[in-house]
């Protein structure tokens, strides 16, 4: 008879449906913890750790070993912690309210010229050669489609001309140019500063930064070495003009019509 089987009174669908649920919350939870692993224990506006941490609790260390020699991480206790010192001030005891640059907020890196502490080393490709290299030491690369920039001056947001256009620094993995090598002297002195390939434009007989007028282009972070750029530099690269839109010059951070 059914009723004297094993099976006889359970139902199978309903036992399948509740492992899928507990199978199914398990896995949030797991993906959760482990989404935990940055920026975590949360803190508030003054650095110090925040009273509501969230329903889930921060996980345990998990070591990983890096790729190409670069060692091991450990997270969370071993993530690169917030920059501290920021030339800001705050305009409001509460928490949310907003800060302001004390200093050059470009030269700082605060505001929209922030920037986040990445490794300093370079972005490797999956052979463990460093991905963003000068197109002049590329042999197997060459200018195809489009305007060439090098050669072309560089003129600033007020129009001054800057220096020219010497390299392009080309994503090899990628086959995209992701920065323009700008020689600061038309007559060629050596100093050398790169160019974010978005946010220059390029014309038929220049290039053109809006971001930054000819004041802002002596203080462009530079990089250790002339063929090799870090994921660091890249960050306060690119922080730098692009918070040149709203820094370059006092009028504009004032008003728009």
């Amino acid at each position: 008879m059914v009723g004297n089987t094993f099976f006889g009174d359970f139902d199978l669908a309903s036992a399948a449906i509740w492992m899928f649920w507990i199978f199914f919350a398990g896995l949030v939870y797991y993906l959760q913890t482990e989404n935990m692993r940055e920026g975590y224990p949360l803190v508030d506006d003054d650095g110090d750790a925040s009273a509501n941490q969230g329903p889930f609790p921060v996980p345990g260390d998990k070591t990983f070993t890096l790729p190409h020699g670069r060692g091991e991480l450990t997270v969370p206790s071993g993530q690169r912690g917030d920059r501290a010192d920021l030339a800001l001030a705050r305009t409001s005891v509460s928490n949310g309210a907003p800060y302001v640059p004390t200093g050059n907020p470009m030269v700082d890196g605060v505001g929209p010229a922030a920037w986040a502490p990445r490794r300093d080393v370079p972005e490797l490709d999956g052979h463990g050669h460093a991905k963003i290299r000068p197109m002049s030491t590329l042999p197997d690369f060459r200018h195809s489609a489009g305007r060439d920039p090098r050669g072309k001056a560089v003129v600033a947001g007020d129009g001054e001309v800057m220096g020219r256009i010497t390299d392009m620094w080309v994503d090899v993995p990628e086959s995209m140019v992701r920065f323009l090598s700008m020689d600061m002297n038309p007559e060629g002195t050596g100093q050398t500063r790169l160019i974010p390939i978005n946010m220059c434009r390029i014309g038929s007989d220049r290039v053109t930064v809006r971001s930054l007028y000819s004041h802002n282009f002596a203080d462009i972070p530079t990089t250790r070495k002339a063929d090799e750029i870090t994921l660091l530099e890249e960050e306060k690269i690119m922080a730098y003009f692009a918070g040149g839109t709203l820094y370059a010059t006092p009028e504009r951070t004032g008003p728009q019509l």
